[in-house]
Parts: C-alpha cells; sequence; structure tokens
C-alpha cells in the first residue's frame, strides 16, 4: 500500500511538474517573458507546489482558503511584502492560464491581495555627478569604450540587457536612433543626444566594426555580459569620486527623473523607457515632487521648519 502510495505521489509530481512546465512554455513562447521572469515564475510556482503537497493537494485543486494559507505561511517565513506580491501575482497569471483551458472552475487567486509594500523610491544622480560619471578620460585603456557606454545609457535610459544586446545595424548615428527590443520583444526607437553620438562614434571608429557585431563586445568577441558591464560601472564610478552605489540601472532612472523634471511629460518618459504601464512610470513623479519640495523648503520664508 505504502509503495503504491509512493507510485502515486511520483506522479503527482510529475504531472504538477509537467504542469508548471506548460505554463512558463506558454509565457516563453507566446508572451516572449524574459528569462530573468521565468526564473522568477519557476521559483514561486515551485514552492506553491511544494506546499500544496504538504497539504495533501494538488496543484490545480488549491482553493481560495488553501492559497490564502499558503500566502500566510511564506509571510510567517519571513518573505518580504514585495515578494509575496510577486508570489501571488505569480500564482493569480498561473491558475488564470489553467482556467483558460477549462481545467478548473474559478482562478483562487483573483480576490487574494497580498499585504502593501512600502513604497521604495530609486536613488537618482544629480547632473551635476552623472556629468562627473560619464566624462571618463578617453585616453585610458578602454576608455573609449567607456565613455561610449556610459553616455549611451545616461543618453537613452536603455535597461542593461537592452544594452547587452546592441549591434551596430541598431544605431543610427546620422539621426541619432538607438532602435532596441525591450520587454515582450516590443521594439522601440530611443533618441540618441549629441554627447552619446560622439562617443559612439569615436568608439566604432577604433574598432572598424561591422554593422553586425555587437557594439560592446565581451573577450570571446560575442555581445558583452550584464555582469561585466555591472563591475565596470561600480570600478568607473569610484574612479570618478562617486559615493553612491552607481549601477547601471541608476542612470536609467537619473535618465527617467532628469527628463521628467525638465519636460514635466509623464507619457514621453513612459514612451521613451518603453514601460507597457505609466503607472511604472509614476514612481518618477514621486522623485519630481521630492525635488520641488527641497526647493521649497529652501526658498519659501514660510516654510522653514524648526529643528
Amino acid at each position: 500500500m505504502r509503495a503504491a502510495d509512493a507510485d502515486a505521489g511520483g506522479d503527482v509530481a510529475l504531472e504538477v511538474d509537467a504542469v508548471i512546465e506548460q505554463y512558463l512554455a506558454h509565457l516563453a513562447v507566446e508572451r516572449r517573458m524574459s528569462t530573468h521572469t521565468l526564473d522568477a515564475y519557476r521559483r514561486d510556482l515551485t514552492a506553491l507546489s511544494a506546499w500544496a503537497s504538504t497539504q495533501a493537494v494538488a496543484l490545480i485543486a488549491v482553493d481560495a482558503e488553501q492559497l490564502r494559507g499558503f500566502i500566510a505561511t511564506e509571510h510567517r517565513r519571513g518573505l518580504s511584502p514585495k515578494s509575496l506580491q510577486r508570489r501571488l501575482s505569480a500564482c493569480r497569471s498561473f491558475y488564470g492560464w489553467v482556467l483558460r483551458h477549462g481545467r478548473i472552475a474559478a482562478n483562487p487567486a483573483a480576490a487574494i491581495r497580498a499585504p502593501k509594500a512600502p513604497r521604495k523610491l530609486p536613488q537618482v544622480l544629480d547632473p551635476d555627478e552623472t556629468k562627473a560619471l560619464v566624462e571618463v578620460p578617453t585616453d585610458a585603456p578602454l576608455g573609449l569604450r567607456d565613455r561610449a557606454l556610459l553616455e549611451l545609457f545616461y543618453s537613452s535610459g536603455l535597461r542593461l540587457s537592452e544594452l547587452c544586446g546592441l549591434r551596430w545595424r541598431d544605431l543610427d548615428l546620422a539621426d541619432g536612433l538607438v532602435t532596441v527590443l525591450g520587454k515582450g520583444s516590443k521594439q522601440r526607437s530611443v533618441p540618441l543626444g549629441s554627447h552619446a553620438r560622439n562617443a559612439l562614434a569615436q568608439w566604432r571608429t577604433s574598432t572598424g566594426a561591422g554593422s553586425e557585431a555587437p557594439v560592446f563586445p565581451g573577450r570571446a568577441g560575442g555581445p558583452i555580459t550584464s555582469r561585466a558591464i555591472q563591475l565596470r560601472v561600480r570600478q568607473l564610478a569610484q574612479r570618478q569620486g562617486l559615493f553612491k552605489r552607481v549601477h547601471p540601472h541608476l542612470l536609467r532612472h537619473s535618465f527617467a527623473s532628469h527628463i521628467l523634471e525638465s519636460s514635466g511629460d509623464l507619457r514621453g518618459v513612459q514612451e521613451l523607457l518603453g514601460h507597457a504601464d505609466i503607472a511604472t512610470t509614476q514612481i518618477y513623479t514621486h522623485l519630481d515632487f521630492q525635488h520641488l519640495a527641497k526647493v521649497y523648503d529652501a526658498a519659501h520664508p514660510r516654510a522653514k521648519r524648526k529643528a
């Protein structure tokens, strides 16, 4: 009997794994989600599957009350509100897919809300700090490449993955445009400023690269890795005398904040960043308000606050 139970348990595990893998294949092929997002969903759904097995319930048979129990268990285990939100989002999406395939009658995650996470505003560099960072000496080893890389990051607000995958055919230096495939394989074109165009032109001249070559090649000749860029940006920031924690995404944040501060055009910033939802872009309005509040506090005679 126990052997039969063990075999049955093995069959359930295989079925659960198959359902999860089928769903992840759907995300990869039809929704073209990134590897990073797929890995996060796999971890979340594997955690749910493991919890369901301890409750002797099949993954696709989990109901709303049981799912609340899973979230509560993860909360007691120390997961942060942000992690719980992501975990519940993965569950909601997974069961929505299972529902569309007619395997369940209702989405058990539809009405469940995770605890609110405190909103953490991204750090940004001010324009003077950004200028100090990007203007690295071009006569240093790899100076032309580093200058082109930093100028491009700040000029275009590209994601790290987008910059790593760039080839020279994606750049139109004459018209000042860079074209990338963003999240969900959505194509967008972003303007390039004159400093970035000049730095990129000098870098290409020094390499003699063809149109199919990576803009920033790695040691093996293929595109440079994300990790290599992260380490290099940190090194360059330290050399330039910046003591903030500088990373590639900080330049994207700074790009968005500076554009919004000057223009006030939230929709325009959304398009430049390639955000599908304007709610994602709205975090930069909070940064802009912080800047205005500081100006107000410093300038208005009735705004001075007692220590």
